[in-house]
């Protein structure tokens, strides 16, 4: 079975959303205090994580590490309304980049990207360590799910 990395396009096409994506972020009136201007590695970053969340290669993991997405999300105090901004900016970037828009894809990323949000959320208003979100490695994504009833 193909993984979502692959049904996506790899890296190339992921990179095209991430693109785009930020491009959006940054120009975003919610998101402007979360993006504050445009840093130089942040979409291949953004796209490493994604496509090992997605099942590609774990250069996220290997080059970064994932403590890094806690310490950059610590203290921004992310909104309900920025959270789901983000999540809205991301899904419309999936159509500009041109990704596959079938469903069972397509809900897959929603998934990720609610979670995802939720745990910065989190650990964006964490006071302590006890406060984070417990998750400590980039979580892998797949599809498209289970049948119901399928074990």
């Amino acid at each position: 079975m193909k993984t979502l990395y692959e049904h996506a396009g790899g890296e190339e096409a992921l990179h095209r959303v991430e693109e785009v994506f930020y491009s959006k972020v940054l120009a975003d009136p919610v998101l402007k205090t979360l993006f504050t201007e445009r840093r130089p590695h942040h979409v291949d970053r953004l796209t490493a994580f994604t496509a090992e969340s997605f099942g590609g290669p774990e250069r996220f993991t290997r080059d970064v590490g994932f403590q890094h997405i806690i310490d950059v999300h610590r203290h921004l105090k992310i909104t309900d309304e920025q959270r789901e901004r983000f999540v809205a900016l991301y899904l419309e970037s999936l159509d500009e980049a041109g990704l596959p828009d079938d469903k069972p894809s397509r809900d897959a990323v929603r998934s990720h990207l609610e979670f995802g949000s939720r745990v910065a959320k989190q650990n964006s208003r964490a006071e302590t360590d006890a406060d984070l979100h417990p998750i400590r490695a980039v979580p892998r994504w797949s599809w498209p799910p289970a049948a119901k009833g399928a074990s």
